[in-house]
């Protein structure tokens, strides 16, 4: 027994001596784990590794012989967990194993963060040999790999300890046996490295063909920078929390993926509205924005206002009395919805583009995404006459139902000088309320207008140079002297709108099953039980002018933090992926803006960009949120021209 052990000893060690002199005999070597990759690995944090499962807990004995579980060695720490027999003859086996892990090994002393977050574990499932003295002296031919970084060899009491074990994580063996039938040394196995994160999430499983110790590294280290950006994500939703208790959802879903999330659902009680003086806030916006453009035959009153406000939040506006402007102009989510990508309106009637926040639209030219209306008077009519959106009939069906609400009767005529209800009317009571949705004096307009130095962290300062300079946002977000509205008032083509026209997708798409938790899904699948995407092909339709195909409207950066999902189509979901696709150059095509190009940006300056952007998040966010939680909603009662008995929902 000694005599065989220490043979295989030896053959473990001319395995990892000679391949790293190159000279093993090739002839007997199949995997790619000893050599160079033959491709190229993608870049560290193109893609991802969602859970494929859940890693699971056993006994073991470790060298000393004291009993231990796995999730105990586990640590949370990240583990590289590979089933291994210290009597394995085969180059492709066992040995390659060791191998790459001693790969991994040395390379731990060149990296300290590899070092300090991963963990490799070596488990026998050859108990009857592999006691855990034998383990220790097996370990011990790896020593040279460095003292960085853990590398554990452990094994079972007993066959008995073992079977769960190989059984949850999918490890079928056989007995090799002789020609007598007698059982032999060896194991035949199919050879599986897993790989599991500290919340005890298989991330990966490594098979002899995709055992390279180079692949492993880059997969543990585009989850460790996508660790990295979802802690920046949550550390600055509890900056967030400190500063701001209603701009947010009404549960936050940051970490929900995690084992350890618990949920921060928002009493509504302690969601109580304040009404705010829109008017005072409109007639002296907030640092950073210009004086609010007023047009000359809808001057801004307090009356105004405040019916504007309560037909923003009024279901009673619909149809069917079911849906207001907030549905899809979320409040506390931006003016916007947070969570769909393109709006969805009426009886779940499908929108086949983003809801653009409210905030700033008074200084806006060109409205709607294809910008096809001027002012905010006629665009109020856009949605409530649209299908798929308030599904009114008429614009006279509009105006003879509000006549016939009791708690609207006098309210037009005190604010219009004596003129009820009308098309025109109505639009500048609508506008009146979204041109005092001013929002500014955020931490970069302190740092730029007000000169507090200490108003902007180090990192924002950098992405603004950023912004200013190497990437060219400000082209089209430009930034004046004495303000910044952060949009050009133009329309430009970026590409997305062009490869959705042109089906270009990828053959497996990313779908969000919960927050923070995607797979990927076959396109095949998604088109054969999905709806066909709506043409889209942007400003064409409303000019007919070929040069137009594409073009859609620049969004003011204000607040724009608060506003996801990103473009036209929420095609975007964090302002990461944002800087991600500009980095890139967009998408080709022929009509692809001039400014568009690819930016070549390092990880530290997209990180740099996206913390200015979040710099932009107004200080009056919640004064403005507050006050839209005080608004009436609308209820159906006794008396309305639709009112059904019990009808009453407590419900925006």
């Amino acid at each position: 027994m000694v005599f065989r052990f220490i043979k295989t000893f030896l053959f473990a060690a001319i395995v990892v001596s000679t391949v790293d002199a190159d000279s093993i005999n090739t002839s007997i070597i199949s995997a790619p784990g000893y050599g160079e990759l033959a491709y190229k690995l993608p870049e560290i944090g193109s893609y991802q590794l969602p859970p494929l499962g859940e890693a699971s807990n056993g006994e073991v004995l470790i060298a000393e012989g004291e009993r231990r579980t796995l999730y105990e060695l586990f640590n949370d720490k990240y583990v590289l967990l590979a089933f291994i027999y210290s009597t394995c003859s085969d180059v492709n086996g066992c040995p390659l194993t060791s191998h790459v892990f001693y790969k991994i090994k040395s390379a731990m002393k060149r990296d300290q963060e590899l070092a300090g977050r991963l963990k490799l574990i070596s488990l026998s499932f050859d108990p009857e040999v592999d006691t855990p003295s034998v383990m220790e002296l097996y370990g011990n031919n790896f020593r040279y790999a460095g003292s960085a970084g853990e590398w554990q060899f452990v094994t079972t009491a007993s066959h008995q300890n073992l079977e769960p074990i190989l059984k949850s994580y999918n490890q079928v063996i056989l007995r090799e046996t002789d020609s007598s039938g007698r059982m032999n040394v060896g194991y035949s196995h199919v050879l599986r490295v897993f790989l599991i994160d500290p919340e005890k999430k298989i991330r990966n499983i490594y098979s002899v063909d995709f055992l390279h110790h180079d692949l492993i590294i880059n997969d543990l280290k585009t989850i460790l920078q996508q660790e990295q950006r979802r802690g920046e994500t949550i550390k600055l939703a509890m900056v967030s929390q400190q500063t701001s208790q209603l701009s947010k959802p009404g549960d936050n879903k940051l970490g929900y993926e995690l084992s350890s999330y618990v949920t921060d659902s928002q009493d509504l009680a302690l969601r109580k509205g304040e009404k705010a003086d829109l008017l005072a806030i409109a007639n002296n916006p907030p640092l950073g924005l210009p004086a609010i453009p007023i047009p000359a035959d809808n001057p801004l009153s307090r009356e105004k206002i405040d019916l504007g406000r309560k037909l923003f939040y009024d279901r009673r506006l619909s149809l069917n009395d079911t849906f207001s402007c907030a549905m899809c102009h979320v409040p506390e989510q931006g003016f916007t919805s947070n969570e769909l990508a393109m709006a969805v309106g009426i009886e779940g009637r499908s929108v086949r583009r983003n809801s653009p926040s409210v905030y700033n639209s008074a200084y806006s030219n060109l409205l709607f995404h294809d910008g096809r209306e001027e002012n905010l008077e006629q665009q109020a009519w856009g949605p409530l006459l649209a299908n798929n959106e308030m599904a009114n009939p008429s614009i006279g069906y509009v105006l003879n139902k509000i006549r016939q609400i009791d708690d609207y009767h006098g309210l037009f005529e005190a604010a219009f000088d004596g003129r009820g209800v009308s098309m025109e009317t109505l639009g500048m009571a609508l506008a009146s309320y979204q041109r005092a949705l001013v929002s500014a004096d955020s931490p970069f307009d302190r740092w730029r207008y007000a000169g507090d130095e200490t108003a902007l962290s180090k990192s924002a300062k950098r992405g603004f140079g950023i912004f200013t300079g190497k990437a060219g946002c400000v082209a089209c977000h430009p930034i004046g002297e004495q303000s910044a509205l952060f949009m050009d008032d133009q329309l430009h083509n970026t590409g997305i709108g062009y490869r959705e026209s042109m089906g270009i997708f990828p053959d497996k798409q990313q779908v969000t099953v919960a927050p923070g938790i995607t797979i990927d899904i076959d396109r095949a699948i998604i088109d054969q039980v999905g709806e066909k995407p709506p043409t889209d092909v942007g400003r064409y339709e409303v000019t007919q002018n070929p040069h137009d195909r594409w073009k859609y409207k620049t969004p003011s950066l204000r607040n724009v933090d608060l506003t996801a999902p990103y473009m036209h189509n929420g095609s975007l979901s964090t302002l990461h992926e944002v800087v991600d696709f500009y980095d890139q150059g967009g998408v080709p095509n022929e009509l692809l803006d001039p400014l568009i190009r690819p930016l070549g940006l390092s990880s530290q300056e997209k990180s740099d960009l996206v913390d200015f952007m979040r710099s932009l998040t107004g200080s009056n966010v919640d004064t403005l949120v507050a006050d839209a939680f005080d608004a009436p909603i609308g209820d159906v009662g006794e008396g309305d021209p639709s009112w059904v008995h019990g009808s009453e929902v407590e419900l925006r």
